[in-house]
């Protein structure tokens, strides 16, 4: 039975689905990845526990679906964007890879925007001066770790490292480099003085390829490691939010995917790129196609975060009953109306990126009282990310861009409290999606594209399901516009302190 291997490098773990081309999952493993932030503001992982992974769950997933490696027609690989790679001479890394939520850049992203004019650089990338660059990150390793950068020879992303591994070819996939700042839109080809903005040689960027397009071919090294056959076809991969859209069903123009994992992602599908310095524009998989879209540093990270430090007895009691820490807060905070009794949060914990830009962002909670617990603070936390979603809204309508139809993915989207908020706080139905792994789906369907097994694009709606649909509560819409605004005011007033002493 023929089938395709889909693997996603995600944030906090590592997934790998097979399925075929009939629209049936034949298997679905994961791993856990270890995030370390040494310092506020960073984001690091070994890329090397990525790939201790993937040769794990390889075996897992064809002892689990009963079929021999023979049997997968062809790889595709998702993962971070633009996670940070770096690798010396003889390919071994030279650190850990910096993340996408990384945002310890601020100074080499203000030097960049004093070096060029920032609107002919949107107009030119489609992607505005931001902690996103690598760049940006390149220049922050030129200045803090010297001997390192004077060893770099390869730079690439999360996804690119594994097809390396795979194939032994190095290539960046179409959507790392156009986020990396380093594709010129008239040309749609890498720049070499936009690569040089990152004080490096236009030497150690592999070749640009398209996401379907047929990269290399497993190494009898890499077979011989993962389980997988010698000379499996692997494709050039995905942006796993990308990937993740396109298996929810954003397909037409005004189609939104609201993504709820490690970091909460919103991506609107529309037929022309219009570049706006508040958000990130890409590729999407289907050709012709672009996908401007929008990520907060944080969501479930950060939901997890509260849960460790400040929910350890909840968790405690939802492990003996035999249930989700999450899950228990959300009965918890249920009751709760909403505007959280007053208690606001602003949910900028590794700083934030999209629509504002600014790695010294820092959280907040507002509103406390002797009166609050947790249940209001989870509450809080849960509308604090609704609040992001609609000021994403607001700039893609602002540009021009409709959105007309809501999707959730992901496993927030499992929660129906969050999901009841974010329809009450964006006034309209929010439909969620079974059957929706993630990013492993879209990138599984897109190898089996790329290697001719299909070339329905649209076949990948076969694998998902629509879900329960959550519809505004009108009697909630005057609570959350004041609670909307207060989340835009809130910001604004705490960036007005100094940088040094909101650090």
């Amino acid at each position: 039975m023929p089938c395709v291997l889909g693997l996603d490098i995600g944030t906090t773990s590592t997934i790998a689905i097979l399925i075929d081309t009939d629209g049936r999952t034949l298997a679905l493993a994961s791993r856990p990845v270890t995030l370390s932030s040494l310092h506020p503001g960073w984001a690091e992982e070994d890329p090397e526990q990525w790939w201790g992974n993937v040769c794990a769950l390889i075996p897992a997933v064809l002892d689990q679906a009963r079929v021999p490696a023979s049997a997968i027609r062809a790889i595709g690989v998702t993962g971070m964007l633009p996670a940070m790679v770096l690798l010396d001479a003889d390919g071994g890394l030279l650190r850990p890879s910096i993340q996408q939520s990384d945002a310890r850049c601020g100074e080499q992203v203000q030097a960049i925007a004093a070096d060029i004019d920032e609107a002919a650089f949107l107009a030119r990338t489609g992607n505005g001066i931001n902690q996103q660059l690598v760049a940006s990150r390149l220049r922050w390793v030129e200045q803090h770790e010297p001997a390192v950068f004077s060893r770099i020879r390869t730079v690439f992303g999360s996804y690119d490292f594994i097809n390396w591994r795979l194939t032994g070819e190095r290539a960046i996939e179409q959507n790392w480099a156009l986020e990396a700042g380093f594709v010129d839109l008239g040309t749609m080809a890498l720049s070499d003085e936009l690569i040089a903005l990152g004080h490096v040689s236009p030497r150690v960027i592999p070749p640009k390829i398209a996401s379907h397009a047929l990269l290399g071919r497993v190494t009898a090294a890499a077979a011989a490691q993962t389980g997988l056959a010698v000379n499996t076809p692997v494709i050039g991969g995905a942006a796993d939010h990308v990937a993740s859209a396109y298996a929810a069903g954003v397909l037409a123009p005004g189609d939104v995917l609201l993504k709820f994992g490690g970091s909460t992602d919103i991506l609107l599908a529309a037929t022309i790129p219009r570049p706006d310095r508040r958000l990130f524009l890409d590729h999407h998989l289907v050709p012709g196609l672009f996908m401007p879209n929008g990520c907060m540093a944080n969501g479930g990270s950060a939901l997890n975060w509260f849960i460790r430090h400040f929910a350890a007895a909840q968790a405690s009691q939802a492990h003996a009953e035999g249930r989700s820490a999450h899950a228990h807060l959300d009965a918890l905070a249920a009751p709760i109306p909403a505007g959280a009794d007053g208690v606001h949060v602003l949910p900028h914990f590794l700083g934030e990126k999209t629509p504002i830009h600014d790695p010294a962002a820092r959280g907040a909670l507002l509103g406390l009282s002797l009166s609050h617990d947790t249940r209001h603070v989870w509450r809080a936390l849960l509308e604090s990310f609704a609040y992001a979603f609609r000021h994403h809204v607001a700039v893609f309508n602002d540009i021009g861009l409709p959105t007309t139809r809501f999707l959730a993915s992901d496993g927030g989207a499992q929660s129906a409290l969050w999901m009841q908020i974010c329809a009450d706080v964006l006034g309209a139905p929010v439909q969620t999606l079974t059957g929706h792994p993630g990013s492993c789906l879209g990138v599984a369907w897109l190898a089996a594209i790329g290697s001719g097994l299909t070339r329905d694009w649209a076949g990948v709606s076969a694998f998902v399901s629509a879900g329960a649909v959550y519809e505004p509560r009108v009697a909630d819409a005057r609570v959350h516009d004041a609670g909307y605004q207060r989340y835009r005011a809130s910001y604004e007033a705490l960036a007005a302190i100094p940088k040094a002493v909101r650090a």
